[in-house]
């Protein structure tokens, strides 16, 4: 895991408070990567991101889901409007909030959808309250990471899913170049750390919930930065952010090094799907361990 020890959470909150604005300006409705496979306009690979991790995350309909990182909505309002789930998404930022919610009410779902601003690392839900945990790019600004999978394992009911998209540094022994150019996205990126794969199956596992599978699709989304670069340069927007905070124009800098982090191998963009174990398989396990302790 590479870590940026300069990152703040209230930097991040000011961020997204900032931020969104230009996110809709540079990008969509959706505050994620496309997902490409051919030619698709990036507004069709944003929702194909969404759509392909429904049906990997094997969502039927009508499930209560946990939106991690809701951000403006996007996938939150798609869920409830498209499957008739029943949403909960929590932000750092009471303007993505507020933004949320109007969108939620113009699209029909306001009953379907709520939407809260609150840090994911201190909120807590009764357990079994959820069918889903979904977060698409959102433990990258998480401080404890293990911590956090830990309490959503909590929330999930047996047979529940957690179904996350994340960042994540590469895998294995990194090059100093390559350290650096992690490093240098979590820092623009407001991101305390990134974990590898390895760190992402371990958080998973020693939460109590089972991998059903792992997609690497870096080279499915590495454009989405190329786009924002362009659309940077054309829109002059560095110009404004000059105006606006430091921290906003460090961001807008950095569309090139995720780039090149991506193309480098410094840096993949996974898709994980793992699901909390039947309660008839927990308690035939903790049967057999009180079986081979000799513990009645």
């Amino acid at each position: 895991m590479i870590s940026c020890p300069t990152v703040e959470k209230r930097v991040i909150r000011t961020h997204y408070n900032l931020a969104t604005p230009f996110y809709r300006l540079l990008w969509g409705r959706h505050i994620h990567h496309g997902l490409w496979e051919g030619s698709e306009s990036p507004a069709e690979a944003q929702l194909n991101l969404t759509q392909t991790l429904i049906r990997e995350a094997g969502l039927r309909g009508g499930e209560r889901v946990l939106d991690v990182g809701c951000g403006m909505g996007g996938s939150s309002i798609y869920l409830a409007k498209t499957l008739g789930c029943d949403v909960t998404g929590i932000t750092l930022s009471s303007v993505q909030r507020r933004w949320a919610t109007l969108a939620a009410r113009v699209n029909g779902v306001g009953r379907k959808t709520r939407f809260l601003a609150t840090d994911a690392e201190t909120v807590d839900f009764d357990p079994e309250s959820f069918d889903v945990i979904w977060s698409v790019e959102c433990t990258e600004h998480l401080f404890d990471k293990p911590a956090f999978f830990r309490r959503a394992a909590r929330w999930l009911h047996p047979g529940g899913r957690a179904a996350i998209c994340a960042w994540q540094a590469g895998d294995g022994a990194l090059s100093p170049d390559a350290e650096r150019q992690v490093y240098d996205v979590c820092e623009g990126f407001f991101c305390p750390s990134l974990g590898s794969s390895e760190d992402y199956r371990s958080w998973f596992v020693d939460a109590g919930l089972e991998v059903d599978r792992y997609l690497d699709w870096t080279s499915r989304v590495a454009q989405t930065w190329e786009i924002c670069a362009r659309r940077a340069r054309f829109t002059g927007v560095h110009w404004l952010a000059r105006w606006i905070d430091k921290d906003q124009l460090m961001f807008l800098e950095r569309f090139q090094t995720i780039l090149r982090a991506y193309q480098s191998g410094a840096m993949t963009y996974g898709c994980w799907v793992a699901k909390k174990p039947e309660r008839s398989r927990v308690a035939s396990s903790a049967e057999t361990v009180l079986e081979t302790t000799g513990t009645a």
